[in-house]
């Protein structure tokens, strides 16, 4: 017999997965809406694709016998059709393009922000579902747009308050690596794309598993620390170790004027037909990118970024926060990365369509400016809690926050039930800037009384009193209530 109780659910996320509140995500939606600015700068437009795809849209994560699961979160539909959360943004593009080909300008520039998803591991700061922002520009094999990539990521992340030196993006091209591989008979071809994807998923991985690693990946393969073990390429000794010597190049490189890098690049590994063009792919973008005023400590030429992903075709670029003076975000590594994928959208169209993009992961960039910003966090996006202090007058109080609310101040009348300590409390809980109070002795002289919590707060380290403390003297006034608006305006403007 059972007793008809209904079992308690527990109420957890699912692994790998994060919820995003208050300023955290403010600070996101800001960090969004400055790319996005200068994405529109440069004359992109934004679109929004379908956060569903079908599963054989998804990049080169196609189905994988009976459920393509490879990488991605994947469902059957009632028609028997396989659908899949989107990896990337970039799958939405290629189908929206090939949809609407003819209608669209050639070329077709565009960016996009959203959630992609992905099927695999999680671990500490890497999560399943992640916020990126990309900008992409379709229909064009000319350098000059993959040399707006590399400026525009510059731009992007000075614009969101990284300065000069503080981030480097890498370019690279991916026929680089190829024209290495074939001098050392390691094919490319489709017959050996396994071997040839293992090669470069193991170079991808060298700024966050290290030299050490990447060459046993290159060779039998490698367990990491949690006991997991990777198959490796399987190559032989003289091969890993010329792709080896071809990675270690790029600490020397990224220092190096970018035309001199690409010189003593085809001088120590040049041999064939296939590395002199693709230098020569590189020397235009970076001739392009030298005459529009980037510096090599802007933009450096570094052979080892690969990217791992198998659509790329040509020239690739990561983009890297170093943060040499600060300990705690010294290296943090990639916040994005793109690159040129001329073959993409030809699976779905049926005739080449050049493109290059790029995408910023906003939800790691968001990480580390909190690290970098936490003595200064960003501000929450509340300006005034108005309090209440008669619960029987509440009609008051909420038609002064509807007054503020209609000059544009983000304002919240108190709609709890606790006493004045309280609502202070509340008010500093939601990173509000300032309170306004009308207590008896305010509305006898038709004022308000403004105070400045964060003013208060400073404050108080330096007040051992208690009656002082109470006076709030230094960070409230009392003002007569038709200067409220315009006193809470000043103060706004002079806080931000």
């Amino acid at each position: 017999m059972t007793s008809g109780k209904k079992k308690k659910m527990k109420a957890q996320r699912p692994r790998g997965f994060e919820d995003i509140s208050g300023k955290d995500y403010l600070g996101i939606v800001q960090l969004a809406e400055s790319i996005e600015r200068v994405y529109q700068g440069y004359g992109f437009e934004p679109l929004e694709t379908s956060v569903i795809e079908y599963s054989e849209m998804i990049g080169s994560f196609l189905p994988d016998q009976e459920r393509p699961n490879e990488g991605v979160f994947s469902f059957e539909d009632d028609d028997g059709n396989w659908l899949s959360l989107r990896y990337d943004l970039t799958a939405g593009l290629a189908r929206y393009v090939a949809e609407n080909f003819d209608s669209l300008p050639k070329p077709y520039r565009r960016y996009q922000s959203g959630f992609v998803f992905r099927n695999e591991k999680s671990g500490p700061g890497r999560f399943r579902q992640f916020l990126q922002i990309d900008a992409d520009t379709v229909g064009s094999e000319n350098p000059l747009s993959d040399a707006e990539m590399c400026m525009m990521f510059c731009d992007s992340l000075e614009n969101v308050g990284i300065k000069r030196g503080e981030y480097l993006i890498r370019l690279n091209s991916r026929n680089l690596l190829d024209a290495l591989l074939e001098q050392n008979k390691i094919p490319t071809e489709d017959n050996s794309e396994k071997t040839y994807m293992s090669v470069m998923r193991s170079v991808d991985k060298l700024d966050r598993l290290g030299l050490t690693a990447v060459e046993l990946l290159l060779g039998k393969g490698r367990k990491d620390e949690s006991g997991d073990y990777t198959q490796g390429a399987g190559l032989d000794e003289n091969q890993i170790s010329s792709i080896l010597s071809f990675l270690e190049n790029g600490k020397d490189t990224k220092k190096l004027n970018r035309l001199k890098a690409l010189e003593n690049l085809e001088m120590k590994f040049g041999g064939s037909q296939k590395f002199s063009d693709a230098v020569s792919e590189l020397n235009a973008i970076s001739r392009i990118i030298e005459n529009s005023g980037y510096q090599e400590d802007q933009i450096a030429i570094d052979p080892s970024v690969v990217r791992g992903l198998s659509y790329y075709t040509g020239a690739v670029y990561e983009a890297d926060l170093i943060f040499s003076n600060n300990k705690k975000l010294n290296n943090y590594g990639s916040v994005g990365g793109g690159g040129r994928y001329d073959n993409l959208i030809e699976r779905l169209k049926g005739v080449s369509v050049p493109s290059s993009g790029i995408s910023i992961g906003l939800s790691r960039l968001a990480s580390a400016l909190r690290l970098l910003k936490e003595d200064n966090p960003i501000d929450g996006c509340l300006d005034v809690v108005v309090l209440v202090m008669d619960k029987e007058k509440r009609s008051i109080f909420y038609e002064i926050a509807s007054q503020l609310r209609k000059e544009k101040i983000i304002a919240e009348c108190y709609t709890g039930d606790g006493g004045m300590k309280a609502q202070l409390r509340y008010a500093d809980k939601r990173n509000a800037k300032f309170v306004v109070i009308v207590g008896e002795d305010e509305m006898a002289n038709d004022t308000v009384t403004i105070k400045d919590l964060a003013r208060g707060k400073e404050l108080s380290e330096n007040i051992n009193d208690n009656e002082e403390w109470r006076s709030g003297k230094g960070s409230q006034i009392s003002i007569s209530k038709d200067q409220l608006i315009a006193e809470i305006q000043r103060k706004i403007k002079k806080s931000s």
